[in-house]
């Protein structure tokens, strides 16, 4: 006879990996906010300009800024120069978890 399933058990552990999940997520949006330089904005201003941008539903708009991120994700930002902790050149989502090293 099989051993039943601990049906809590599992719940448990994937309410876990969801909350880690959504932590990492958290955490990773405060680094972006940090590596961009928008934490210099005050709390309503940076509120303000997500709200601006997704209401906007103009394609070309959002394709700009989606080529502005891009540039920023390859170096090509006004701080270029600057290594963050968010940067993500190096592939390695955490520059301490790099196998290479």
């Amino acid at each position: 006879m099989r051993k039943p399933r601990d049906f809590d058990a599992e719940l448990r552990a994937l309410n876990e990996k969801a909350a880690q999940l959504k932590t990492r997520k958290v955490q990773q949006f405060g680094e972006l906010v940090m590596a961009t330089g928008a934490d210099t904005l005050s709390i309503e201003e940076l509120t303000g300009a997500l709200v601006t941008i997704a209401a906007t539903s103009e394609p070309q708009e959002r394709e700009g800024w989606a080529r502005k991120g891009a540039a920023f994700f390859q170096g090509k930002s006004r701080n270029a120069g600057k290594p963050t902790q968010g940067d993500t050149r190096s592939g390695a989502k955490d520059p301490d978890s790099d196998p290479a090293r």
